[in-house]
């Protein structure tokens, strides 16, 4: 069975300085994003000054590269959240689910020793992008 050509998957709206991780990987009408963090495109800036303002840019982060791939929040199926505190997680969920408009993808959300550079939280997602594309069953 051929699933489809690795793609690597990115944009001039996406973090990608690494040569080690891409923002994501596309097989088929699969796209695998890597953790998202806060912080800014553009200008490689953090934005970390609440954990709210870390949610919002790793939720736009995640946007850019659903938009890279032809996807939206809609295509999501499942996303993992790395959190510093569970104390955070009223706040996170709050934010988080507004992003999502129908059916919410599956998730799990941990607490982690640490992130990057002190962050709060991380996201990364696993979206079914291009659906109209699949075969029927």
């Amino acid at each position: 069975m051929n699933i489809g050509t690795k793609l690597r998957i990115s944009s001039s709206e996406v973090f990608d300085i690494l040569t080690t991780v891409s923002p994501a990987v596309k097989v088929g009408n699969m796209l695998f994003c890597s953790g998202q963090i806060a912080i800014e495109p553009k200008t490689g800036q953090l934005i970390n000054s609440s954990v709210e303002q870390e949610v919002h840019q790793v939720m736009k982060n995640i946007s850019a590269i659903l938009q890279a791939a032809g996807g939206s929040f809609d295509d999501i199926v499942k996303t993992t959240i790395f959190l510093t505190s569970m104390g955070d997680f009223p706040k996170v969920n709050e934010i988080y689910g507004s992003y999502f408009k129908g059916i919410a993808p599956a998730r799990s959300t941990v607490q982690v020793a640490g992130l990057y550079k002190e962050l709060r939280v991380e996201i990364e997602a696993i979206a079914i992008v291009n659906h109209d594309n699949l075969e029927k069953l």
